[in-house]
């Protein structure tokens, strides 16, 4: 199965490339069209999505399915899914402390494969004011391990295996195929 993710496009089109992508996978700070553009060249079957901390309130359009504190299912494997970053400033959208973040992910089932915007703690932190990630995505894999955890927010192309979990940070766009045992990335 391929993979198209997306995270941290500031534009509002999509102007990368066409091709063939079983889901598409967005991570948040992301323009709507932006993500309905880009599974329509991509010929996405599917489209499951977080908010990024510069994404509006506003529900995703259809046919994009929420995954914040949800699962869902697409071909034999399970999602799920968590929005925004660390509360970095005193307003904004999809901010949230260490301890919401935690009391969020506390019961949350195991999934196949984790979408967040933000990074697990220490794991492509860019120990600034603004880019650390959530303590509870560390408990998260270590208590549920899932195969693959995706996050954007940093802005850098990243790789990391923690434990069974491969983290993978994407900024702009990734193609992941995953086979019947594993993940292998692409270009």
């Amino acid at each position: 199965m391929k993979l198209l993710v997306l995270a941290d496009i500031d534009d509002f089109r999509w102007r990368g490339p066409r091709g063939e992508a079983d889901l598409l996978l967005a991570l948040g700070d992301l323009a709507d069209a932006v993500i309905l553009e880009a599974a329509s060249a991509w010929r996405c079957a599917a489209v499951f999505a977080v908010k990024g901390n510069h994404d509006s309130e506003a529900p995703f359009p259809a046919p994009v399915v929420d995954l914040h504190l949800a699962t869902a299912e697409f071909s034999g494997l399970r999602f799920g899914g968590l929005n925004g970053c660390w509360q970095y400033k005193p307003r904004g959208r999809f901010l949230y402390y260490q301890e919401e973040a935690e009391e969020f992910l506390r019961d949350f089932p195991p999934v196949d494969i984790f979408l967040s915007h933000n990074s697990p703690r220490r794991v492509h932190d860019r120990e600034d004011e603004v880019h650390t990630g959530f303590t509870a995505l560390n408990a998260y894999i270590g208590r549920a391990r899932p195969r693959l955890l995706l996050h954007g927010h940093q802005h850098q192309q990243r790789e990391t295996q923690v434990g069974g979990t491969r983290v993978v940070g994407v900024y702009g766009w990734k193609e992941i195929e995953i086979d019947g045992v594993g993940i292998r990335r692409k270009a």
